[in-house]
């Protein structure tokens, strides 16, 4: 079997948050995409692993932010190799709450979501989520998995499901 073909599936990047013990927290995602358009119904895929997928699972709600080729890389880093339990993602960074959702104002555009159902896969949680609000908050380009790993060079986090070893 050769994996690259599954790796070549398209996929952005983004950050997706939440609230974790009363304060703004998230991670690095590149699993996100619209299941309907009437609601508008959002898929999110985290791994269990991570403290994001708990405080999703504790709050119910979540934040898409939809990350440009003009981001500054560190923010991916951030969010995607450190973990929300041990760290402070949001230092240095005064989050914009839109729908009472902690959103990052480096963000191109933004999704908020009300967690209506989950789905558990061996390391996954996939979160439906139904669409409260969203907006566009600059005119960048939106960052591919592809040209983040073939531009900035990144790599992928243990967590994710394209992580290869």
């Amino acid at each position: 079997m050769n994996k690259q073909a599954i790796f070549n599936l398209s996929y952005g990047v983004y950050v997706i948050t939440t609230w974790g013990d009363g304060k703004p927290t998230g991670c690095t995602a590149n699993c996100a995409m619209q299941i309907t358009a009437e609601p508008a119904i959002i898929a999110v895929s985290i791994n269990h692993d991570n403290y994001t997928n708990e405080c999703i699972k504790d709050k119910g709600v979540f934040a898409i932010n939809i990350l440009g080729e003009n981001v500054k890389p560190l923010l991916i880093g951030t969010f995607g190799f450190k973990s929300g339990r041990d760290f402070n993602k949001f230092e240095g960074i005064e989050p914009l709450i839109k729908e009472m959702l902690p959103v990052l104002p480096d963000a191109m555009s933004y999704i908020t979501c009300k967690v209506i159902n989950s789905v558990e896969t061996p390391t996954h949680t996939i979160f439906l989520g139904k669409v409260t609000d969203c907006d566009v908050l600059n005119d960048d380009k939106p960052m591919t998995y592809d040209y983040y790993h073939k531009v900035i060079k990144g790599k992928s986090p243990k967590n994710a499901p394209t992580y290869q070893g």
